[in-house]
């Protein structure tokens, strides 16, 4: 018998509400020690929404809920032991509501949910065995109630923080494929934007800059940030990349902001009370600046994540599965779908 593990490269492809972009995804083994029955996850979360938004405030509006399933299904055609998976939920942020709905799982399946880094959500997934010939799934079931974002009443009196906090700080500096500190990209942040006449259009002015010098191409090769730059086309992941990183070299906070087959760059300002807000901008596609019209839910945010027994930054939090022992190779199915929707695009491993 032999020991089983999945590390693999994918890009997941779902219905595109602005325009189609693959989300590259690293596969990463992470396992729990304790584990807790399914009945875990029978509660709802919710990010806190202010009854009343402020002039500096996103506003929040039309929301719609949707239902997604995420999971795994794997088949086994010998036997196979201690199998150990994680997958990746939506979790409650201000523009999202997250509930648990439903959950289908096989016997013998036990799960628990992990926050890493206050960004993603994983559920941790425990099978004990699995007998030659038997089909075994973990699918979880959660609607999203999501709401589209304009942008604030009040933009002139927003500035750039002075002082970077420790939860600001994994917003800061160098991510996987976001080369903040590679000599062409310091040298093209320098004096970018300062042209505006406050914080607001110095950002949007970058943002348009990397819309004008950077032409939307496809590519299923994540490039990240510095090929952006050098070659002038890039991709969702690219334009967002290359927008980060020159925020952060201007000390703006910024981050990536992962839905399903697209990706986008959130930027952070304080108001004149020391409040901070996050702004999204659509980068790639239909410009929308401090706006997003988008219902796809957020799967995660953030682009350097540390993930417990795993040293290397992670750029996204993707699926993993583990076999201590397997006596024939099983097939692995990676779920994640809208409810009553085929998803021709979910990977296959075999």
């Amino acid at each position: 018998m032999r020991q089983l593990f999945f590390d693999s490269t994918y890009r997941l492809n779902m219905n595109s509400f602005v325009l189609h972009c693959f989300v590259y995804c690293l596969m990463v083994v992470t396992i729990g020690t304790q584990w807790a029955p399914a009945s875990v996850f029978a509660q709802t979360t919710q990010a806190t929404r202010t009854a009343q938004a402020g002039p500096y405030d996103i506003r929040l509006q039309q929301p719609r809920k949707q239902q997604w399933e995420i999971g795994f299904e794997v088949k086994s055609p010998g036997l196979m032991t201690g199998i150990s998976a994680t997958m990746t939920i939506p979790m409650a942020w201000p523009e999202q509501k997250v509930t648990i709905v439903k959950e289908d799982l096989s016997p013998g399946v036990r799960i628990r949910p992990r926050v890493v880094m206050g960004d993603v959500k994983q559920i941790l997934v425990s099978i004990a065995r699995v007998e030659p010939g038997a089909t075994v799934k973990a699918i979880v079931t959660v609607e999203v109630e999501r709401s589209l974002i304009e942008k604030p009443v009040q933009t002139d009196k927003l500035y750039i923080p002075k002082l970077i906090t420790p939860d600001l700080r994994k917003y800061m500096g160098v991510s996987p494929f976001i080369e903040t500190t590679n000599p062409k990209i310091v040298q093209v942040s320098q004096g970018l934007g300062d042209d505006g006449k406050d914080a607001w259009q110095k950002v949007e002015i970058i943002f348009d800059w990397v819309r004008d010098h950077v032409k939307y191409q496809f590519d299923e090769e994540l490039k990240g940030a510095l090929t952006a730059l050098e070659s002038g086309q890039g991709d969702c992941e690219e334009l967002t990349s290359l927008f980060i990183a020159i925020c952060r070299n201007n000390g703006i906070p910024a981050r990536s902001v992962w839905i399903p087959g697209h990706c986008y760059p959130e930027f952070y300002l304080e108001d004149v009370t020391g409040k901070g807000h996050w702004y999204p901008c659509q980068i790639a596609g239909s410009r929308s600046f401090g706006s997003m019209p988008e219902y796809r839910p957020v799967l995660q945010k953030g682009d350097s994540f540390r993930i417990p027994g795993n040293p290397r930054h992670q750029r996204y939090v993707a699926e993993t599965f583990k076999a201590l022992r397997h006596t024939q190779p099983p097939s692995v199915q990676f779920i994640r779908r809208q409810a009553g929707m085929e998803d021709p695009f979910a990977p296959v491993i075999k």
